[in-house]
């Protein structure tokens, strides 16, 4: 595979779609899962979703089965779902608690560290610290946990230095979960990320994120040169305030933060444009700060609002399925019924979310067509798809092959 796959990344004509077999070939899709999400970074999970020491979460990610626990020292670490004994599942549920893990076949249990407690009858010579859970890479960032399957994981320092700064006022270790929902789009992983990255199919597709959220290509995309005054404004209006908000791009391209304006007036992504959540998540201190736009490929987007916080994490499925995962944070002390309404907080992002999972369904469906033939995508509007797309091109090329492509 990796020799037609050189030549499909090779052949691509810039500023337009990827061909065909990028959405559709199962050994494309193994190369992709092998090639990136098994050795990136990868956004897992709000850290207070482990509400306290024994609260556990399961996530799986391709072949890999992932426990995130919190311990009882407070620390959030990640193991391989995989009894150190005969292979069982240990942790069969989406999320519990337990003060210890049991493996549900022979009882041989783990401390929430991963350390082997118990193993019955394995005679005197049995190392039991041999036999600990096999850990997965884990970093907290200002409430936010990732993770990576590799062995040898790339920097995260770098990212964490840049976007740190961006999230500490909002304050997510203060949240709490107030809904999460997962849907299934019958579409690739890139075609998720691709309808994602611009908002040129807004004004056709969205009409209630549209009431917030403007159709407009510099707020959405990754143009070059300054920004418009309008945006150029609202950063200053923030950075002078101590709140970080300029547009940054790292050089991979793998990851952006930028605190963007909704529509003049609106405070937060409600039918009516206003605040969503009387008790604010976090320190920011003007209402009409926009959403902090922040995304690292290859799992999340994210919109960090004044009042409250929303984070999306898309894991590939199959060639053409992909899950997305939406979580509503708000402040720990919040409580429905008097600081937030739940249908108020959920409604704008439930319907966007189910409209954006048709027009996946639906481009992927065109793509799936032996007429399809990659088109030209809008400089102006998609400015956002290009760099999406060119960012995955080129880190497939220089992983298959030490030197990158030279045609471009």
């Amino acid at each position: 595979m990796q020799d037609t796959l050189r030549d499909l990344l090779a052949r691509h004509t810039p500023g337009h779609a990827l061909e065909q077999p990028f959405y559709t070939d199962p050994d494309l899709f193994r190369a992709d899962m092998e090639t990136i999400f098994y050795r990136d970074w990868l956004y897992a999970i709000p850290a207070c979703e482990l509400e306290k020491s024994g609260s556990y979460v399961t996530h799986r990610v391709g072949a890999y089965g992932v426990i995130l626990v919190r311990g009882a020292d407070g620390e959030i670490r990640a193991f391989h779902n995989t009894c150190r004994h005969r292979g069982s599942v240990l942790c069969k549920s989406a999320k519990g608690n337990s003060p210890k893990l049991v493996c549900p076949y022979h009882q041989w249990t783990y401390e929430l560290d991963g350390r082997l407690l118990w193993a019955r009858d394995m005679g005197d010579d049995f190392d039991a610290s041999a036999h600990g859970l096999k850990p997965v890479a884990c970093r907290v960032l200002a409430g936010l946990v990732y993770i990576c399957l590799s062995d040898n994981p790339p920097d995260f320092d770098t990212f964490a230095a840049l976007a740190g700064p961006y999230l500490a006022p909002h304050d997510l270790t203060d949240a709490k979960v107030a809904y999460s929902s997962s849907i299934i789009e019958n579409g690739n992983w890139k075609l998720v990320w691709e309808n994602n990255r611009e908002c040129y199919h807004c004004g056709g597709n969205h009409p209630a994120l549209c009431r917030t959220y403007p159709d407009d290509p510099d707020v959405s995309g990754v143009g070059d040169g300054p920004p418009p005054a309008h945006i150029a404004a609202h950063f200053k209006k923030l950075e002078d305030a101590g709140i970080p908000s300029t547009f940054h791009l790292a050089d991979s391209g793998q990851y952006r933060v930028a605190r963007m304006p909704l529509k003049p007036g609106v405070k937060s992504y409600t039918m009516d444009g206003g605040a969503a959540v009387t008790k604010k998540l976090g320190r920011v201190p003007f209402d009409d700060a926009g959403t902090l736009l922040k995304f690292h490929y290859p799992t999340t987007w994210n919109h960090f609002l004044p009042d409250h916080s929303i984070t999306f994490r898309v894991t590939p499925v199959s060639p053409t399925e992909t899950e997305v995962r939406t979580t509503w944070l708000v402040h720990k002390d919040a409580v429905e019924g008097r600081d937030y309404d739940l249908k108020r907080l959920t409604e704008v992002w439930i319907a966007t979310n189910d409209e954006d999972r048709q027009v996946v369904e639906d481009n992927q469906q065109g793509i799936n067509s032996p007429a399809y033939q990659p088109g030209p995508y809008s400089e102006r509007q998609e400015s956002g798809v290009i760099q999406f797309v060119d960012w995955y091109r080129t880190t497939m090329a220089s992983r298959l092959d030490p030197v990158s492509l030279a045609a471009e």
